[in-house]
């Protein structure tokens, strides 16, 4: 950039001369994402303020050349410091390990590290010019699909199971997780599933373009119950009952997650009908409980007393409902 070409960087994004490097990040973000070629297809004013913008966050957000941009202006280029400056030249210019001689220009690193690395998403092929260079990249079909571009991509990140009983899954608990080189804690919320992921900020891999890291996505794994389980998103249970409470009707206790409650079975129920105890279920992450479900199993005792055989024997010899009677007319 010459001397006569100068710019006033902190006007191009909108911010003062005393901002921090976190509000000249915030501000870069926001602008990035609103002139965005993907955003702006085929709009030359919107592709050139993205180039201003990135050009502006280039010297900003890095300490030494923002100090010699504020102490010598429109010369600052000039100010001998021996800092090789990026262009299209293919100067190899190396940042905390990273060489940014792949890329023609800053725009088109600003392009990956909106999310071209990733491996997850849809994405479709475009092609790029900046100045004198251009580039085809995967670009992804929508801009709104970026969650943190300066903090992470998808390859980052990194994947742990953790195994929990229903009660830590249900209350929701503390633990800790080795993984190699460090020791993680993080708090599980209430209301975790089988097949929950819960996501850790910043203990992923490190992002070498970056001084940030990735996420750490645990996959919650719920130990068998001897009691409860799931179907789909309901949590099930199976109650036995005797024969008189099937016919005549009862107050049963059944247990649930929380303690145990009393639900009426009505006369007459069937062995694998249900019942529904509402919000006596599973927590949400939000808080809210669903419903218990009790299938009812009728069971019939293996030793009986005499006096129990006795009245057995009077409700058969007396009974006047016939589980069979349509069987006659069964045919092929």
């Amino acid at each position: 950039m010459s001397s006569t070409n100068f710019k006033d960087y902190y006007a191009i994004l909108g911010v003062s001369k005393t901002a921090s490097p976190e509000e000249i990040k915030k501000k870069f973000r926001k602008l990035a994402l609103k002139y965005h070629p993907d955003r702006n297809p085929d709009n030359k004013e919107a592709e050139a303020r993205f180039k201003e913008i990135s050009e502006a966050y280039e010297v900003l957000s890095d300490p030494d050349k923002r100090a010699k941009y504020d102490r010598f202006g429109q010369y600052w280029q000039q100010a001998g410091s021996g800092q090789p400056q990026w262009s299209n030249g293919g100067v190899n210019v190396d940042i905390n390990g990273f060489d940014f001689s792949q890329y023609g220009n800053f725009e088109e690193f600003i392009n990956e590290l909106l999310g071209r690395f990733s491996t997850t998403g849809e994405s479709t092929s475009r092609s790029y010019s900046y100045g004198n260079s251009s580039r085809t990249s995967s670009a992804y079909s929508s801009v709104n699909n970026f969650d943190d571009f300066g903090n992470q991509t998808a390859a980052y990140n990194r994947e742990a199971t953790i195994r929990l009983s229903f009660a830590d899954a249900f209350n929701g608990t503390t633990k800790r997780i080795n993984l190699g080189d460090e020791s993680v804690e993080f708090r599980i919320p209430p209301g975790a599933k089988q097949g929950s992921r819960i996501r850790i900020r910043g203990k992923g891999k490190s992002i070498p373009y970056s001084q940030q890291r990735g996420d750490l996505y645990l996959n919650v794994e719920l130990q068998p119950h001897s009691f409860f389980k799931f179907e789909e998103d309901n949590l099930v249970c199976e109650i036995p009952v005797t024969p008189d409470e099937a016919v005549l009707g009862a107050s049963i206790d059944i247990p649930t997650p929380d303690g145990m409650v009393t639900m009426k079975v009505p006369s007459g129920i069937r062995s694998g009908q249900t019942l529904r105890l509402r919000g006596k279920g599973w927590s949400s992450p939000q808080g809210k409980r669903g419903d218990q479900l009790v299938k009812i199993i009728i069971t019939t005792p293996k030793r009986i007393s005499p006096i129990e055989k006795e009245y057995y024997e009077k409700i058969r010899a007396n009974r006047s409902y016939d589980p069979r009677s349509n069987l006659s007319r069964v045919t092929l």
